[in-house]
């Protein structure tokens, strides 16, 4: 018996027969047109080898710091940055704890169709629930 959606050959050998299956390569493509494919879809980035990007960085080092504030200056989009610092606080955002946890199928595919950060707007609205059930009551 063979699997659906298999092909599968008899062949009769001194009398018995056996069944073979293409249960393996079924589904499969030609090796060499899979590698080139792959190969030419797959963009590589790690810490090693950055993607090389548009920025012309010997033109951008070439830049003094008189042409950075006239660019500045005349960029209709550049917010002045006078900023206080001295008053600032330093807020450590609390650590993470992995683990695993199932839920339903369209709850997770809501929250990856809303695009990267996926996890942490889950975590969002875990510790919204959190925070509304540790409020006080109130009484009437």
């Amino acid at each position: 018996m063979t699997k659906s959606g298999t092909k599968s050959s008899v062949t009769s050998t001194g009398g018995k027969s056996r069944a073979r299956s293409a249960g393996r390569s079924a589904g499969s493509s030609r090796s060499g047109a899979r590698n080139a494919t792959s190969e030419r879809n797959i963009t590589i980035v790690s810490r090693d080898f950055p993607r090389k990007g548009k920025t012309d960085w010997a033109r951008v080092d070439a830049l003094t710091d008189e042409d950075i504030a006239e660019a500045v200056a005349n960029d209709p989009d550049a917010v002045p940055i006078d900023v206080d610092w001295s008053d600032a606080v330093l807020v450590v955002p609390p650590r993470k704890k992995a683990i695993s946890i199932r839920v339903d199928e369209d709850v997770l595919d809501f929250f990856k169709r809303e695009g990267e950060g996926y996890q942490r707007r889950m975590n969002a609205v875990l510790r919204s629930y959190m925070q509304q059930k540790s409020k006080p009551k109130k009484s009437a």
